[in-house]
């Protein structure tokens, strides 16, 4: 039977790697069925909705969830389909689109910090600082000797906030570029989905080659032993989500995040 722990190690973008995303199958299965999968992944939701009470209760932990991936890879799918098993009063989503005038106006990590996690909470980046190193660099809109300085700048940010308590996991949704053809063509197709389509969305995949070579990049310079990166096969939404739950709950029960001691309380108590 297959071990979901053994997905960690088998995803993992090693620190000082220089990783080739041709070597990764956006179609993996890893010797799971869908069946089992689902399965598997059901119970570590119940893992994870437990491993974040305890953290709440403790607040001596934050989490920082990253997804970045190329349009339609999946990013929205598993906020709904994995993180669901979060308690909301705990966990935030922030999309990061184009910045305001206001945050333009800033260095690039300024709207970033003000939404990381703080002690015994969770939040989930949808697109993150990455992008400054990702859309910046594809589309010219920083000199590369500019947008090359930025690895550094975003490996000493995640220092910091690992050094203040706070653990980071960064996942890269993989998937075929036939694969994002036929998501893309189905959000047109579909009248529920249509409000996800943008031409956009097709200019941006004409740059294909450009992004995979600027995430091949990003995650070599930046997975780090306390920050590292996984590839996520995510051609299939099963084993994506069986991938993100299986590696968040081994991370986060590695911070042993435990109740705090009662308190001293009479023997017995009535409450009127």
């Amino acid at each position: 039977m297959s071990d979901p722990s053994r997905l960690r190690e088998l995803l993992r973008v090693q620190k000082g790697s220089r990783l080739k995303l041709a070597g990764h199958d956006p179609d993996a299965t890893l010797g799971w069925q869908k069946t089992t999968a689902v399965r598997d992944t059901a119970k570590l939701d119940v893992q994870l909705a437990d491993l974040q009470d305890r953290l709440w209760a403790e607040a001596k932990h934050g989490v920082l969830i990253v997804l970045q991936g190329i349009d339609a890879s999946g990013k929205d799918g598993t906020v709904k389909h994995v993180m669901t098993s979060f308690n909301p009063q705990g966990c935030f989503v922030t999309p990061f689109k184009v910045p305001t005038a206001e945050e333009a106006a800033h260095d690039f990590l300024w709207r970033i910090h003000q939404h990381t996690p703080a002690r015994g909470e969770i939040s989930i980046f949808n697109r993150s600082h990455y992008e400054q190193v990702l859309i910046v660099r594809v589309h010219d809109l920083e000199p590369r000797e500019e947008w090359s300085k930025h690895y550094e700048e975003i490996r000493d940010f995640e220092q910091l906030l690992i050094d203040n308590g706070t653990k980071i996991v960064k996942f890269f949704l993989h998937i075929s570029k036939d694969e994002q053809r036929v998501r893309i063509q189905s959000r047109y197709d579909d009248p529920k989905k249509r409000w996800k389509f943008s031409m956009g969305d097709i200019a941006e995949r004409l740059r294909w080659d450009n992004y995979m070579s600027a995430y091949e990049d990003a995650l070599s310079e930046t997975s780090t032993d306390d920050a590292p990166w996984y590839v996520i096969p995510a051609n299939r939404n099963w084993m994506r989500n069986l991938s993100v739950a299986s590696i968040l709950a081994e991370t986060i029960a590695e911070l042993k995040p435990a109740y705090p001691p009662e308190p001293t309380l009479p023997k017995k108590l009535v409450i009127k």
